[in-house]
């Protein structure tokens, strides 16, 4: 490393190092539901990386990808632009017309999958884009998940359901032996969303170890954050090998992952040019010019993977604050638990908690709106369940048509739409903000005592 670059480094960290020293302000400053969790060595690895001259997916993607795969519990994975990006491509593997979709996990476009109504869009979006029909189930309360028996229940009806898929909401499972008995027993391909819910686990296993294919996400107000960023993990090299087709315009080559992007260093098979066109056969073609699916290109740049090397060393550290946080919301909302579902870990799991998740009860005597209201007011930030039930949405209401009663059919994801929302558990809120927070709850039930007294 040059003497100038250097400089330039150690000057970044002390900006950093200096910019970040922010006195927060109770009262005038938002208490926000996620925030960077950052200092001077991701902001300085970005800055190297990118003077590096190397911008595209490169050798710190790589690297990335080999460390992250343990974190979800598998062996395999690649990165991706975004979590959303990941989604999609997980669908998209099952498109390919590889005989290992077709023959081994037996399902193609058409088929049926169960989802919940409540989601967030990405998770619903690629089932619809790459030809798949949902079969939607309502959820349970408190946790917001899939329920089981409304999924056995349609397994037992529909022989044409072949996948379920949904997000761990917030970090915390549905009951997954339950779970994983009805994929093994109807044979289902079970595509598993964790993008909020890294560092959980159930009965002492990751989540994101127990689908065929499961994701990640790294947008900042995730567990960690590469700015932007995904990530998509499974054991299977075949699947690995076409997840990294589709991400890569659909090229065919997907041997040069020593130095990505080098194929004169020994990273190539051999067999660049070879008569691999089966439209020309006469043609000596270079392999990294072969296009055997129609793909994209959802590759993320080389700094965010430098950023992410660095963010993976503080992972524990990023868990057990939103563990310990998660418990001290818990002793603020506990004394009003008349009032509120609170969020209840599932037996035998350990979510590291996306947020903390609050349905009022309908026999509360006020509102979601009075309660959001008084907390963001006092700057508290708060976030509605992303979409309740998506069958309501401008972009999704013609997927409802078929049903002739959404409130009847899906009554817990009505009430989600209406009554739930959620508060941060990320590790910038510290003991300050929370005895803020108790404050705030505490000043919102004595200020309206008589009324609820009379509720």
């Amino acid at each position: 490393m040059s003497e100038k670059l250097k400089q330039i480094l150690n000057l970044v960290k002390e900006y950093i190092d200096e910019t970040s020293k922010k006195e927060w302000r109770p009262g005038e400053d938002w208490i926000s539901y996620s925030g960077l969790t950052y200092d001077s060595e991701e902001y300085t690895a970005a800055v190297e990386s990118l003077l590096s001259g190397w911008l595209i997916f490169g050798k710190n993607a790589r690297e990335f990808e080999l460390k992250f795969s343990q974190e979800m519990g598998k062996r395999l994975g690649i990165l991706t632009n975004s979590g959303s990006s990941a989604n999609l491509l997980m669908w998209a593997a099952l498109t390919s017309k590889d005989k290992y979709i077709r023959n081994v996990l037996n399902i193609k476009p058409g088929d049926k999958v169960i989802t919940p109504a409540v989601c967030f869009p990405t998770t619903l979006n690629p089932i619809l884009q790459n030809g798949f029909e949902p079969v939607f189930v309502d959820v349970d309360l408190p946790s917001i998940n899939p329920n089981l028996d409304q999924v056995e229940e349609l397994l037992e009806k529909d022989k044409d359901i072949r996948a379920i898929s949904f997000a761990h909401v917030l970090g915390n499972p549905p009951d997954m032996d339950r779970l994983m008995h009805l994929v093994k027993k109807y044979n289902l391909v079970f595509l598993e969303d964790t993008c909020d819910a890294l560092g959980s686990t159930y009965d002492g296993k990751k989540l994101g170890s127990f689908g065929v294919m499961s994701t990640c996400s790294f947008f900042p107000a995730h567990h960690m954050s590469l700015g932007e960023g995904g990530f998509v993990a499974t054991n299977s090299a075949k699947l690995r090998i076409l997840l990294s087709n589709f991400r890569d315009w659909g090229r065919a080559c997907y041997c040069n992952t020593k130095k990505p992007g080098d194929v004169t260093s020994g990273t190539a098979c051999g067999n660049r040019f070879k008569n691999w066109l089966p439209g020309a056969k006469d043609a000596l073609y270079d392999h990294r010019y072969v296009f055997n699916e129609i793909g994209y290109n959802l590759k993320p740049l080389d700094l965010q993977a430098a950023m992410g090397l660095k963010q993976i060393k503080k992972l524990e550290s990023l868990h057990s604050s939103r563990r310990d946080n998660f418990a001290k919301l818990y002793e603020i909302f506990e004394p009003y638990s008349k009032y509120f579902h609170l969020p209840v870990a599932t037996e035998k799991s350990d979510p590291s908690w996306f947020a903390f998740l609050l349905t009022v009860k309908e026999s509360a005597p006020f509102k979601r709106q009075d309660f959001v209201d008084h907390l963001e007011k006092a700057k508290i930030l708060t976030r509605s369940y992303f979409s309740g039930n998506i069958l309501y949405h401008p972009g999704y209401i013609h997927l409802g048509e078929k049903y002739d009663n959404l409130q009847e059919q899906f009554p817990n994801s009505h009430l989600v739409t209406f009554n739930s929302f959620f508060i941060g558990t990320y590790q910038g809120i510290n003991q300050e903000k929370i005895e803020y927070i108790k404050s705030v709850v505490s000043s919102f039930f004595e200020e309206n005592l008589k009324t609820l007294q009379r509720g």
